[in-house]
């Protein structure tokens, strides 16, 4: 079971921004690969930190799991960093821990990969999946077909012809950095600074692939299965972590955002958690009483309506809702009684109607409990 996000940080809900990127940089820290040789168990730590981190630091996933937990997170609470390695992890997040902490614990530029970038980040991609209230309410999986860029087979997305196509930068050495010392009154000063003929990646491409041009991708097409929790909303949007565009030359993929719609359904209509269901019955049916059958969700469902049943009546199923995500909660179903009123009569049933109407049985009665209208009036004027 997945720890949660803010548990793994060790810091509270409340937490802000800053709160945060201290928490991940203190704990990667303290699970960085280089500092725990060979301890297995360190670099999955390393990883589900990385994993809270990218959900928590960004406003929009941090909302949403603060709402729904990790079933809104999609690809069933797992993250995108299951299948990336460190130098994946810290191309997207190594800005938050600095030169300084590389140089004093990770070997600074002789280890070069913790700092470079490696490649482009792809960007995200949104995708609208159409749901019927079956789906919604037991979860479904549904497979699509997507259109972006994929990393590219010829050249195994590093952009090169061929392995003598990548070379070593020659500005910066291979660190993907560069060094500047500038005289000030104060003395000197060295800032560090992103390598500007390598863009921080540390090598530069000399043969570029043919297939790809040297982006190290391609556009195309993947097959997406994408597992949608029960009990999501019309507007919810879930994140498929690694599923977006391909990241140029290597670089980290994007995301894949999958936005929810709800299909209409021909009866029932959706209320929260609720579902409501119109019963329209005629005045025989409420008077004598029947038995009817209604739909739900998941089928079809009979009912007894009693003798006297009154127009406006709401009887519940309990448990024919909606199912909360990520909770043990479910909603009803609510019928409510509508008595039609016939629009024509023919002389016939008005002669019997007009015996009827003067029958103290057809006339209106206050319910148990309920006070008449001149009792209410008595009340107010004494």
């Amino acid at each position: 079971m997945k720890r949660d996000y803010y548990e793994v940080l060790g810091v509270s809900k409340s937490a802000s921004a800053e709160d945060l990127k201290k928490a991940y940089r203190k704990v990667a820290m303290q699970y960085h690969p280089d500092r725990n040789s060979g301890d297995k168990a360190a670099e999955e730590k390393f990883k589900e930190a990385a994993e809270a981190y990218e959900v928590l630091s960004d406003s929009g996933k941090r909302s949403q799991y603060d709402r729904f937990g990790h079933a809104g997170m999609g690809n069933n609470g797992r993250g995108g960093f299951g299948n990336m390695n460190t130098e994946d992890i810290f191309s997207q997040f190594g800005d938050i821990f600095g030169d300084d902490i590389f140089g004093s614990f990770f070997g600074g530029g002789s280890r070069g990969g913790g700092r470079r970038s490696h490649g482009v980040r792809g960007s995200n991609l949104r995708v609208k999946i159409k749901l019927n209230f079956e789906e919604i309410a037991n979860g479904a999986t549904k497979t699509i077909k997507v259109k972006k860029y994929v990393a590219c087979s010829s050249c195994n997305s590093t952009g090169a012809k061929d392995k003598g196509g990548v070379q070593t930068c020659s500005s910066c050495g291979g660190s993907g950095q560069v060094k500047k010392v500038t005289n000030t009154f104060l003395g000197q000063m060295q800032t560090v600074t992103t390598c500007p003929t390598c863009n921080g990646e540390g090598t530069t491409i000399t043969s570029k692939c043919t297939s790809c041009r040297g982006e190290g991708r391609v556009y195309g097409e993947e097959t997406v299965n994408i597992e949608i929790p029960a009990g999501v909303q019309e507007g919810m949007q879930l994140s498929m972590n690694g599923k977006g565009n391909a990241g140029e030359r290597g670089g980290a993929p994007g995301d894949l955002i999958i936005l929810i719609e709800e299909e209409s359904h021909p009866y029932l209509q959706r209320d929260g958690l609720n579902v409501v269901f119109d019963l329209h019955m005629s005045f025989t049916e409420v008077v004598f009483g029947t038995q009817v059958e209604v739909p739900t969700i998941d089928g079809k469902a009979k009912i007894k309506i009693p003798t006297g049943t009154q127009s406006g009546k709401i009887f519940r199923l309990k448990g024919k809702g909606f199912p909360a995500i990520n909770s043990y909660e479910r909603g009803d179903q609510l019928i409510h009684v509508n008595v039609w009123t016939p629009q024509h009569v023919s002389a016939e049933e008005k002669a019997i109607l007009e015996k009827l109407q003067d029958s103290p049985n057809f006339k209106p009665q206050p319910q148990k409990g309920e006070k008449s209208f001149f009792e209410r009036v008595k009340e107010m004027f004494g």
